[in-house]
């Protein structure tokens, strides 16, 4: 086994133990995960040291994000019910900042390569997207990130990510890879604005990068959007054109459906004199943080469950896009080798015979010689054809290397077309298997397997957090006291030694009635 494989089985297996103790459910993901890295590294669709399941974040994920001085950490302080940012009326951080809960009873702050090394938390091996658009930032990781602990029961079991202040029209493309790496990873987005500056139209480029961009994904419905600081508005003579004023400019980016919550904090709110006026902006306030709240605290059951699809989705991805655009690639590599194979052979054969009629020899004088050692002029050719095709094959794998590179990036970077492509362009592999490396009968059981098997934890998890027959103990109470099924590994391994038995009894009926006929 590889140092780069053993890397990888020894994060899955340090990551196996840490949901035996935080959530059991999962354990039978990772081992799914296990295969489907298998069918990616025998394609080439996943790097040797590489996982899928290093792609997403195995714990659940909140990130803050919004304007400068929007209250950010005022509001992550009050969930929490410590202090554990810094906040203030400018800006005071500049760095993302992850939190998380630690069993040791003293704070700590960790550097940003904490975060960059360990895929158990997100943000993993993020120095390399930050290399990518910015040469020489992804070895100032420590200038990007930072990690931060807490006692606080609040946080066990989930993480939160601070931003600092978003301005898209300053930001540097690192901070915004970060920030959308984030929105990517997350299972609850928080965008918060600050009630305090009514000219959301000065921010047009923040409010497209915060919203526009991020109404139309298929995960929506993750982002909340919150106007904090509400209370200053009540010094206004009319509060209620503020709330306006946002939910227009809201609007013009496309968000006119969905809750818009607005917020203050009650450890820094401003003082409200008319008694009544202030009963309402707190009946207001309170319920909205409460559903800001539930939404934070349910978190964990949607991390689950898109945990599972995300493995269902990648499986999808290989057999049903991945797969056909190899496919496709192979054709026209294929085609286009032996076209270039054909035109240098011709070339070559022209330009002997221009080179001989030149020089006054005539081009079937060889003819003699050829027929009197036609071993040695017969291996001499294969050679020649053989160098020429190869160097020709090669040719014709880096002429498709653009579009393989186009048609990973339709798939978002997640599969490796262009590896997989070379892999089956290698030299050792026979051109007329136009059939992609590591793609076969047995790989395409293997998904389906994978898929069924992700059935299965749906089921389970359905069976955890439902009830729907209403029999038997309420939802919250399942155990899982049932026989667990028999894992997705073992599912294989017993398949295959089925599949091998079949095979030989058939032989064996074969045998029995050739000597029945005889």
């Amino acid at each position: 086994m590889s140092f780069e494989k053993t890397s990888i089985k020894q994060r899955l297996d340090q990551l196996e133990k840490h949901l035996s103790e935080e959530n059991p459910a999962l354990i039978d993901a990772v081992k799914s995960f296990r295969q489907l890295d298998k069918v990616g590294h025998k394609t080439g669709l996943l790097a040797e040291d590489d996982s899928f399941a290093t792609r997403i974040t195995w714990w659940p994920l909140i990130s803050v994000l919004g304007t400068f001085s929007a209250g950010k950490s005022t509001f992550i302080n009050h969930y929490i019910g410590e202090q554990i940012q810094r906040s203030g009326n400018q800006a005071v951080d500049d760095k993302f900042t992850v939190l998380c809960y630690s069993h040791e009873a003293a704070p700590h702050a960790l550097p940003g390569v904490a975060l960059d090394s360990d895929p158990r938390f997100p943000l993993y091996r993020i120095s390399e997207d930050i290399e990518s658009v910015a040469t020489g930032e992804g070895k100032r990781i420590d200038s990007y990130l930072q990690m931060k602990t807490t006692t606080c029961e609040t946080l066990r079991g989930k993480t939160i990510i601070d931003s600092p202040g978003f301005d898209a029209d300053a930001q540097r493309t690192s901070t915004l890879r970060i920030t959308d790496h984030i929105i990517t990873l997350s299972d609850l987005v928080l965008v918060l604005f600050d009630a305090r500056h009514p000219e959301p139209g000065a921010m047009r480029d923040t409010l497209d990068h915060l919203v526009s961009n991020t109404i139309n994904r298929p995960d929506a419905g993750k982002f909340l959007y919150i106007l904090n600081q509400i209370d200053t508005a009540a010094r206004e003579d009319n509060p209620e054109e503020v709330i306006a004023a946002w939910q227009r400019a809201l609007g013009e980016r496309g968000l006119t459906a969905g809750r818009f919550y607005t917020i203050y904090s009650p450890d820094a709110a401003v003082p409200i004199e008319d008694a009544q006026l202030r009963q309402r902006f707190e009946s207001k306030r309170d319920k909205d943080l409460l559903e800001i709240h539930s939404r934070m605290d349910q978190v964990g059951i949607e991390r689950a469950y898109r945990i599972v699809a995300s493995l269902d989705h990648t499986a999808r991805e290989i057999e049903q896009k991945a797969m056909p655009s190899l496919v496709e690639l192979m054709r026209r590599w294929y085609k286009r080798t032996l076209v270039l194979d054909a035109v240098t052979v011709a070339f070559l054969l022209l330009l002997y015979i221009g080179v001989s009629l030149g020089i006054g020899f005539n081009p079937l004088d060889i003819a003699p010689a050829i027929a009197g050692n036609w071993i040695l002029s017969a291996s001499i050719a294969v050679v020649l054809l053989a160098i020429i095709h190869f160097g020709m094959r090669e040719l014709a794998a880096k002429t498709l290397l653009g579009a393989a590179r186009k048609a990973s990036e339709a798939l978002d970077g997640k599969l490796d077309l262009v590896g997989a492509f070379r892999k089956s362009t290698r030299m050792m592999r026979i051109i007329i298997s136009r059939r992609p490396a590591g793609w076969g009968s047995f790989t395409r059981k293997r998904l389906k397997r994978v898929r069924e098997e992700n059935d299965r934890i749906v089921q389970m998890l359905n069976d955890r957090f439902t009830n729907p027959s209403g029999a038997g103990q309420a939802a919250d109470t399942v155990t899982e006291t049932n026989t667990q099924p028999e894992p997705v590994s073992e599912k294989l391994e017993v398949q295959e030694k089925d599949e091998s038995m079949e095979f030989n009894l058939d032989e064996i009926l074969e045998t029995e009635n050739r000597e029945k006929d005889k």
